[in-house]
């Protein structure tokens, strides 16, 4: 991937500073979904790799050029693979697998890994990245522990995941160190299985507000180096 496609990726999901994280089921969900976050403005998802269908659903998604689609819950480096022969744009990991970033890095794509401790985060310091994914959040003590953690590395940017809703978003999204947040309560798995799209732009439309509210922060400089 070209460096200013790589930038156009680390843009989009900054600019929105919400990535939905979808667990789907049913590949007809698809477009549907893709139309629903569009009408409540996301201009960005995630999908898991946590079922049967998404691969295909990845593949379908990223078909749309108004949607900036990642793959989550990569495990491997087959996965990587597999995720940006469907037309993955970035990569996000739950864990910190040197395998996995090494493996992004040579395909020149974004990728995202997960980091818990002091200890994750200087092994993603150590393999040159400059943002990674805290997860999972609240489990983890929530703000007070993301605050402790970006103390030290004020040059890391994070992208927490885990626990997380509208009821405490904000006070994630108006973190200085807070590259985006991820969440699943407006891509809920109960609306994909009811079909409640009208919902999800519901959802999405108030979390993007919600997301607009944090914008008064100032967000000095991009991950990745690139400015």
């Amino acid at each position: 991937m070209p460096e200013d496609t790589v930038r156009e990726v680390l843009e989009a999901i900054s600019a929105s500073r919400l990535l939905p994280v979808v667990v789907i089921d049913n590949i007809k969900a698809a477009i549907p979904l893709a139309t629903a976050l569009k009408n409540g403005g996301l201009r960005c998802v995630e999908i898991t790799l946590r079922t049967g269908a998404a691969e295909v659903a990845l593949r379908t998604m990223a078909e749309d050029h108004d949607l900036m689609v990642g793959a989550g819950t990569v495990l491997d480096c087959h996965q990587v693979d597999l995720a940006l022969n469907a037309g993955a744009r970035y990569i996000i990991t739950p864990g910190f697998n040197p395998e996995v970033v090494r493996h992004c890095q040579a395909s020149s794509v974004p990728v995202f890994p997960g980091v818990a401790t002091a200890t994750d985060i200087q092994a993603a310091m150590n393999a040159g990245l400059d943002a990674v994914k805290f997860f999972p959040a609240e489990p983890l003590g929530g703000i007070a522990m993301l605050e402790a953690l970006a103390a030290p590395f004020s040059m890391m940017k994070f992208i927490p995941t885990g626990g997380i809703s509208a009821a405490n978003v904000a006070g994630y999204l108006h973190h200085p160190a807070v590259f985006a947040v991820g969440g699943s309560w407006m891509v809920a798995r109960h609306l994909l299985e009811a079909g409640d799209f009208a919902a999800i732009t519901e959802l999405t439309a108030e979390a993007m507000r919600l997301a607009d509210g944090g914008r008064d922060i100032d967000q000095e400089g991009w991950p990745y180096g690139i400015t």
